[in-house]
């Protein structure tokens, strides 16, 4: 068997995703995602410039080499662009291979772990009143976590309220819009949410918080401990991890659980987090880390210290990611959880799938492959839209971490 062809499809049916779709001489195929959301057009071209020339005549079966002829084989290795690139190629050779085996892909990863991944959906207002509404509507649709975020007085456009209250797309224009930030109003907010939370709801409910790399970590440690005792599922991205000797603080104050990484490429940017036990999850995601071939070295590293799985899943990420994470999530040992942010109609009738949410559980299929596929035909209806992230500036006008 040789890779006879493999071609770059790029939509937009609400948000644009970038899928890689790898064809073989015997006539089976296997789709992957790249996306990587704002800068989708430098994966297109490292794909279709770089990578797809190097497979053509390649035997797809051999997953592994061909991971390392494309990351070894890159001497300018470990970004963004070229991991997306290499997670595309991964994702559908393992597509192939469970077809081929007439598999679903759980069965050739080692089998279930469980029977159903719990996921956590995303609950947000513009004030506290909205967003622990916001939480009872998801409690009411079965959902066992919840993350909650809420607008802040005096802070334009905070992070995570989205608008509307399922499907949140924050990148919002072709030029980056502004929001803004304050710490101070923030620390001195957030508490008050989960007060309000647990007081309306109670502590059956796992709740989640995501800090978006906003805090450093005097201030990430101070208010994981705010938080404490309002026992938080984690709290994510509380500081950013560039430095990650930075969670040694943080974790010196809090007890608190910590979660961090869907911005990660690899597993050099989690070794240190993982080996010195300054995380509790961690949230690299198939298309981020370079595929499931990587992603499970991750895992593994993970297990030995007993940090746990919690793969990002915002819907920049395609119904091609949440297949595979699903089947990663259904056989890794050491699973958390995993973020699922339902994805638009427009979006699931694009990518046709046959894994679904019950109970607060999400469910892979048992078609043989990942479970996903793309409906060509329908994506050139959705043309790419130019769409960045927003950036936040602080009140005197300082860039800050959006």
């Amino acid at each position: 068997m040789k890779i006879k062809s493999a071609k770059v499809i790029v939509t937009c049916p609400g948000r644009n995703f970038v899928t890689l779709k790898i064809e073989t001489d015997q006539g089976v195929y296997g789709i992957g995602d790249a996306t990587l959301n704002g800068r989708e057009l430098s994966v297109v071209s490292y794909l279709e410039d770089h990578v797809i020339p190097c497979l053509i005549g390649m035997d797809p079966q051999r997953i592994e080499d061909i991971w390392q002829y494309l990351y070894r084989g890159a001497y300018w290795r470990r970004g963004p662009v070229t991991m997306r690139a290499i997670a595309a190629v991964d994702m559908a050779l393992w597509d192939i291979k469970a077809k081929m085996a007439g598999m679903p892909l759980y069965q050739l990863l080692g089998g279930r772990s469980r029977d159903g991944v719990m996921v956590y959906g995303h609950a947000n207002g513009s004030d506290i009143a909205e967003t622990v509404e916001a939480v009872g509507h998801y409690i009411d649709m079965g959902y066992k976590a919840i993350r909650a975020q809420t607008g802040v007085p005096g802070i334009k456009d905070a992070y995570g309220v989205g608008r509307g209250k399922l499907y949140y797309e924050p990148a919002d224009a072709a030029l980056p819009s502004v929001t803004g930030w304050d710490t101070r109003k923030a620390l001195n907010y957030v508490p008050k949410l989960f007060e309000e939370l647990r007081k309306t709801y109670g502590f059956d409910h796992h709740l989640l918080h995501d800090g978006h790399h906003r805090y450093t970590p005097q201030e990430a440690a101070n208010l994981g401990r705010m938080l404490e005792p309002y026992q938080l599922f984690w709290l994510e991205d509380c500081t950013p991890a560039e430095n990650q000797e930075a969670f040694k603080l943080v974790r010196q104050h809090t007890v608190t659980p910590l979660a961090v990484g869907e911005i990660f490429n690899t597993i050099w940017d989690c070794k240190d987090l993982i080996q010195n036990q300054l995380i509790d999850y961690i949230r690299t995601t198939v298309v981020g880390a370079g595929g499931l071939t990587h992603l499970r070295r991750i895992a593994d590293l993970a297990s030995l210290y007993q940090v746990r799985t919690g793969c990002h899943g915002a819907t920049d990420l395609s119904p091609v990611t949440m297949g595979c994470a699903l089947h990663f999530d259904s056989w890794v040992p050491n699973f958390g959880i995993q973020e699922y942010m339902r994805h638009t109609e427009e979006t699931d009738a694009v990518f046709p799938h046959d894994y679904h949410f019950d109970a607060g559980l999400m469910y892979c299929g048992e078609t043989p492959g990942h479970g996903v596929d793309i409906d060509e035909a329908l994506a050139a209806r959705y043309p790419y839209k130019p769409a960045y992230l927003p950036v936040a500036r602080l009140e005197d006008g300082t860039m800050w971490n959006w």
